[in-house]
């Protein structure tokens, strides 16, 4: 009997993922944003929350399944962009919102 191909992207086996879970509000709630591959390092995803890519994001898990972890990441990120806050010219009003409920956790 064959093996089953592997669902795991094989450039995922290199560097850890960043995944965003957004919350929606109301009636559609909260997802899991979709991202290319090649988008889910963290120099990409602090990008993307500067820039607001995201509508509300919630919470932040980054993962590697060639070392076996998994975490939530949302205080770390946070604490990244707040100490990085001074070489940004212009924030998105998301990112603001969202280290604002980081803040509180």
């Amino acid at each position: 009997m064959g093996q089953s191909p592997s669902i795991v992207p094989q450039s995922a086996a290199s560097h850890d993922v960043y995944l965003v879970l957004e919350d929606f509000g109301g009636r559609l709630g909260r997802a899991w944003s979709e991202t290319a591959e090649e988008d889910s390092n963290r120099a990409t995803l602090l990008r993307h929350l500067i820039e607001g890519h995201y509508i509300r994001p919630a919470r932040i898990v980054a993962f590697n399944t060639t070392e076996g972890w998994s975490r939530d990441v949302t205080t770390d990120i946070a604490d990244e962009l707040r100490r990085r806050f001074v070489e940004f010219e212009d924030v998105a009003p998301s990112m603001l919102e969202f280290l604002e409920r980081a803040a509180r956790h």
